[in-house]
């Protein structure tokens, strides 16, 4: 039993250090350059947030979408992002978000 104890301690506590560890989307895409193309509301060089999450608005899978989009570069030639796909589904669903 006490076994079982120190386990659930030592889950916890790697669940603990990995929510810690974990940037936050703004953090992410300031991190990754994303506003050199995007903004929060206008077009730039790039389409704003606001209008990607208009753009998917209603698709179920729109985060998906997004996340292989900025794992791969996607055919618009978007840069590819290094990050977990954790992160990644973090940032799509921050820019897909009602603002």
């Amino acid at each position: 039993m006490k076994s079982l104890y120190t386990l659930a301690a030592a889950i916890a506590g790697l669940a603990m250090i990995s929510a810690a560890g974990a940037a936050s989307p703004e953090e992410l895409i300031a991190k990754n350059k994303c506003g050199r193309c995007h903004t929060a509301k206008t077009t730039a060089k790039a389409p704003s947030f606001a209008s990607i999450a208009e753009k998917y608005a209603g698709q179920a899978d729109a985060s998906a979408k997004l996340v292989q989009m900025l794992k791969t570069g996607g055919s618009e030639g978007h840069d590819k992002l290094a990050a977990s796909d954790v992160d990644l589904k973090s940032v799509a669903d921050f820019v897909l978000s009602p603002k």
